[in-house]
Formats: C-alpha cells, sequence, structure tokens
C-alpha cells in the first residue's frame, strides 16, 4: 500500500518555507520505519507538495476540499495531508481529521524554518496521531479511538514522554528529530 504525505503550502510560501518540506521528506521515510516496526504494515512512502493559490473568500480550502482532491488522486492511497489550515471538524484535540486512506494535520510552520525540534514536537507528533487512528481502525481494532485519546491526554496532562527518535530514526535519549504517540500500551 501507498502512504502519500502531500505538503499543502501557499504559493506565495513556498520558497520560504523549503526548510520545512525538506524536513517533512525526511519525516514521511521516518514514518514508514516506524509504522512497520509499531503495527507491522509495510507502505510505500511518496511525498510531494500540493501548492495552493490565493482564493476568493467563498472558495477557501478546507477539509472537503483536500477530500476531492483525494478521491482524484485514487481512493486507494493513503494520502495525508499538512496543511497551512485547520480542518474544520475534528474529534481530535490535535487539529487533525482521520477517514477512510485520508489523514490531515494542521502544520504549524515554526517561527525558525530550522527548528526540527519545533516541527517534532508540534507537528510530527500530531502526524503520529492521526496515523495511529487510521492505521489501528484499518487493522480493526475497536477501542482505537479512544485509546489513542487516553494516550495523548496522557502526554499532555500526566507527563507521558512521547517516543524520541534521531534523524537515524532509532530511539534516543538526545535531541530527538522526531517525536511521536507512546504506543507501548496499546494491545495490537
Amino acid at each position: 500500500m501507498i502512504l502519500h504525505f502531500i505538503f499543502v503550502i501557499k504559493e506565495e510560501e513556498r520558497q520560504k518555507r523549503q526548510p520545512e518540506y525538506e524536513y517533512v521528506k525526511k519525516m514521511a521515510q521516518f514514518f514508514k520505519v516506524w509504522i512497520k516496526e509499531k503495527f507491522g504494515k509495510d507502505f510505500e512512502i511518496q511525498c510531494d507538495e500540493l501548492i495552493t493559490k490565493p482564493r476568493r473568500l467563498f472558495e477557501k480550502l478546507d477539509t472537503h476540499t483536500l477530500l476531492r482532491d483525494h478521491d482524484q488522486r485514487g481512493k486507494d492511497i493513503y494520502h495525508f495531508y499538512l496543511s497551512h489550515f485547520r480542518p474544520l471538524w475534528t474529534d481530535c484535540t490535535c487539529e487533525g481529521y482521520y477517514a477512510e486512506n485520508f489523514g490531515m494535520v494542521y502544520w504549524k510552520p515554526p517561527p525558525d524554518p530550522h527548528d526540527t525540534l519545533y516541527l517534532a514536537e508540534k507537528n510530527c507528533t500530531t502526524v503520529s496521531h492521526e496515523l495511529s487512528h487510521e492505521i489501528l481502525r484499518s487493522m480493526g481494532y475497536k477501542k482505537h479511538k479512544d485509546d489513542i485519546h487516553e494516550i495523548w491526554t496522557k502526554h499532555f496532562y500526566d507527563q507521558l514522554h512521547f517516543e524520541q527518535y534521531g534523524e537515524d530514526f532509532k530511539p534516543t535519549e538526545e535531541k530527538p528529530m522526531f517525536l511521536t504517540l507512546d504506543t507501548s500500551t496499546l494491545k495490537i
């Protein structure tokens, strides 16, 4: 199966945000390894940009627009959008949304475009959250929604640490390049 990460970027910001896209490409390869290790699923990874142009007020980009893009690209591919806008509706506290073979998160741009720790803390964690939902759902894991949200809450209120990974995709105690949901309590 293909997991296609799509960095949704405004045309006028594309050049300025190229360091983020470079991080996205590394993160996509990291998630290939992480998913295989944590869930036993082997995905072929693709990554590209979806460049958006300014629109009129009533033609704003929204989740529906991305779902339509997903349909046009092929519903059998798992498309994961890293967007510059929040989903209009979500039942997750992390500003993400998932459905069958579809995921999206609000990608928060860092104050410093080369701040990989910010990208790991604010974005990579959210991607792992939404990926976990959809992968567990597709595996028939009945309580995926409750279990993922319980872990997410513990990360923020019970001082459960995110899993830390270095640039080599291996667990690290040093400054991480990638941070993910702690999957140790999931009964997969």
